[in-house]
């Protein structure tokens, strides 16, 4: 059994070769065709597409993302095709939700009086939603599957996304990328969503770069319906950013909100985790973290400043990011 495995995929060497035979291992926007025809495994980031271009004729049957988002693979063509998929939910969401307060303890926004919407109240959203609360703000949340559905937060109800603009002194999104069906979050953030705004609020995108309307966020900030950006995920990363966008941002960093060492050890550990089931293994991956410096406001605006400072090396950036652990509380 062999598996193609994206190398930048953390702490997973030592562990992945104890359930199949062979392992190639590459950096994952240079995976192609001829790499994966005879795999049975892929395993994944957020830079292999995982389309028909890629797999038509492959063997391949289990395709692993060892990230929250899969928007990079066609779950169609692998229904369509008996290729099994899975993702890591919930991995990365306590090093997201320390970037979100970071960010804000950044921008003197962690102040009783505020409130904050929250917009996707998923594993992210659910603990941006409790910090908030520990921290004396008032968190307004949106989630319309979840309202449709009738349930409620913590005896909170959901509420609109017109709600959050028109009382929210900060809005943080934390939604997938979706385009079509019920829900869709394309550009949920988008001119008309700007227009809306009614007390110039500070706005964090750190869920997917196209949910919010780049070049509309700009203009939104120039015009100052919006007071401050926080952006972590853009429209064209790695090479295509709106670098207007990144230099008015408050602060601008290159995806890295999740990349904390404790949330790509989660990662790697439910990925691995998925490949044991499938191949029927009984290994248990027990993944050691080094000692590191923690997130903090510190670290957070150093990544900014180097990012506005080089952004042509967004993806080294990222695919180099320094070790660091989460903290014990947010």
């Amino acid at each position: 059994m062999k598996a193609v495995v994206d190398d930048k995929v953390p702490f997973i060497r030592g562990h992945i070769e104890r359930m199949v035979d062979e392992v190639t291992y590459m950096p994952g926007n240079a995976i192609s065709p001829t790499d994966v025809s005879n795999a049975d495994i892929l395993i994944v980031r957020t830079r292999t597409r995982c389309d028909a271009r890629l797999l038509e004729g492959s063997a391949v049957k289990l395709i692993v993302t060892a990230t929250i988002g899969y928007d990079h693979i066609d779950t169609d063509y692998c229904a369509s095709h008996g290729i099994e998929w899975t993702n890591c939910p919930g991995c990365n969401a306590r090093s997201v939700c320390c970037y979100v307060v970071n960010s804000l303890r950044l921008l003197h926004r962690l102040q009783p009086d505020l409130t904050i919407g929250i917009v996707g109240v998923g594993h992210v959203g659910t603990l941006v939603a409790e910090a908030a609360v520990s921290h004396g703000l008032k968190p307004l949340l949106c989630d319309p599957p979840r309202s449709d559905a009738g349930s409620l937060f913590k005896g909170l109800p959901f509420v609109s996304l017109s709600d959050i603009a028109a009382q929210s002194d900060i809005i943080t999104f934390h939604t997938p990328l979706t385009l079509h069906g019920p829900y869709p979050t394309h550009h949920m953030a988008d001119t008309a969503f700007f227009d809306s705004l009614r007390k110039s609020p500070v706005i964090i995108n750190a869920s997917r770069g196209a949910v919010v309307d780049n070049a509309a966020l700009l203009s939104a900030l120039n015009s100052h319906q919006v007071s401050d950006a926080v952006v972590d995920t853009w429209e064209g990363e790695p090479y295509n950013l709106n670098r207007q966008l990144l230099h008015r941002a408050a602060i601008s960093t290159p995806h890295i909100a999740g990349y904390s060492s404790d949330g790509k050890a989660n990662a790697t550990r439910m990925s691995l985790m998925a490949v044991a089931r499938w191949t029927a293994s009984d290994y248990q991956p027990h993944i050691s973290l080094p000692d590191a410096p923690l997130l903090s406001p510190v670290t957070l605006l150093a990544d900014s400043d180097l990012l506005k400072q080089s952004p042509d090396t967004f993806e080294q950036q990222r695919e180099h990011y320094p070790t660091r652990r989460e903290p014990v509380t947010i």
